[in-house]
């Protein structure tokens, strides 16, 4: 391949992203966002507490952490085209049969099997492939990957509330199985590729040509970072792996908002434009955390944690206001933006390239941990006391996440965790 067929061609990178932000705003997006809407018109359906019908995420959260146990190695034996295609086309599928269930159990079922595509789809496909693309300007590609479920959320939470108001649950769950199958799975399996060198390609940013041609080889010893033995005998590892659990427990909290809202006496419109406030808080923050943490990580998880706790405070303090609420809501979004874009740029700052990968892989076991243990457990606690105390409770987290990411990039800057081999 010669270098006049490439530089004046878009880098294939970018179509890797634009793939990542289809599956990050539509698959993950139907999957997490939407999820609070469903809350009420479904338990009481159902016939059961919001709690006891919320278990159905904790379940998906115990499945994903399971899954990635074994995930990260299949994407590197196997082809991840494949894999995220045939992920998204079960998730689709799950979807669809999800509208014809009439027992909370059922839920719990499809619960797992969204958590198993969840593995793939939300927690290892951009950090991934992002990772495998770019060499440089990794953050602010993370980023806007990461910013598509906030994008999508704006767009798929009023449609949601629009459905269930005027058409039942049933049809929004199976509508949003069909946009599934429909409008990403076909994509992913045109589109996606594995890694630029089956291209002819170098990672994007990897020599100074717009094109990238992979004229050279880079020996793999020549990448910077820590291995993934080293990896798990440094202090830093389980410090990230506490940021990342507090972090994905403390994201959940949105949803119950919706819920928050409708007990203010507002209407399920209203609460599902709040819960768009919060995914324009994800979109806004994901794209700006990028940004932050390609210039300086310690910035990145201030700026997610203070953000955070102050949305939360301003939600438990709203006085009954919606515009308050809302703009706690988009605050809270920051947070929220921080459980993917902040836990991968600060695997990547203090632990590099090298086996980014398998090390990322180990950390999105803890954020899924983090989500099952969350996501179920913010609803019975809620039963028990109040939406506003679990909003407490979440601002008190985000401040030990922000105490947590700290010692770790300040040990990293002093020697204390940097590869020494």
């Amino acid at each position: 391949m010669k270098q006049s067929d490439t530089t004046s061609r878009l880098h294939y990178g970018f179509v890797i992203v634009a793939c990542c932000c289809l599956m990050m705003g539509i698959n993950v997006e139907l999957t997490f966002s939407c999820a609070g809407i469903y809350y009420q018109p479904v338990s009481a359906s159902l016939g059961v507490p919001v709690g006891e019908f919320g278990i159905y995420m904790s379940v998906m959260y115990v499945s994903s952490t399971l899954m990635l146990s074994v995930a990260g190695g299949m994407l590197e034996r196997w082809s991840a085209r494949l894999l995220f295609t045939l992920n998204s086309a079960i998730m689709g599928v799950t979807f669809v049969a999800m509208a014809f269930f009439n027992h909370v159990w059922e839920f719990y079922i499809a619960g797992g099997v969204l958590g198993v595509t969840l593995a793939f789809l939300l927690y290892l496909s951009f950090p991934t492939l992002v990772n495998r693309w770019f060499h440089s300007k990794v953050g602010i590609m993370i980023g806007i990957c990461s910013a598509a479920s906030g994008i999508g959320g704006m767009i798929f939470n009023p449609i949601a509330g629009w459905i269930i108001t005027n058409h039942g649950w049933r049809w929004g769950y199976g509508s949003f199985g069909l946009i599934i199958l429909l409008a990403v799975t076909p994509v992913l399996a045109l589109l996606l590729r594995d890694r630029p060198q089956q291209m002819g390609l170098l990672p994007y940013g990897a020599d100074s040509r717009a094109g990238g041609v992979a004229d050279s080889k880079v020996s793999p010893d020549a990448t910077p970072g820590v291995t993934y033995g080293k990896a798990l005998r440094m202090p830093a590892f389980y410090i990230t792996l506490l940021f990342a659990f507090m972090m994905m427990g403390t994201s959940t909290l949105n949803l119950f908002i919706p819920n928050y809202v409708t007990e203010h006496g507002f209407s399920l419109e209203q609460a599902s434009l709040t819960a768009a406030f919060v995914m324009a808080g994800v979109t806004v923050g994901k794209v700006a955390l990028g940004y932050i943490n390609d210039r300086n990580c310690l910035a990145g998880v201030s700026a997610t944690t203070l953000c955070g706790i102050g949305g939360l405070l301003a939600i438990i303090f709203c006085g009954g206001e919606l515009a308050v609420i809302m703009g706690g809501a988009f605050l809270f979004g920051w947070a929220y933006a921080g459980v993917t874009v902040q836990s991968a740029m600060l695997t990547r700052t203090v632990f590099g390239p090298k086996d980014y990968a398998r090390i990322y892989s180990n950390i999105s076991i803890a954020l899924a941990a983090g989500g099952a243990l969350a996501s179920g457990g913010w609803g019975l606690l809620a039963d028990a006391t109040s939406f506003s105390f679990i909003f407490s409770v979440g601002a008190v987290v985000l401040g030990v996440c922000a105490l947590a990411g700290a010692a770790t990039l300040m040990g990293n800057a002093k020697g204390l965790f940097k590869n020494k081999s």
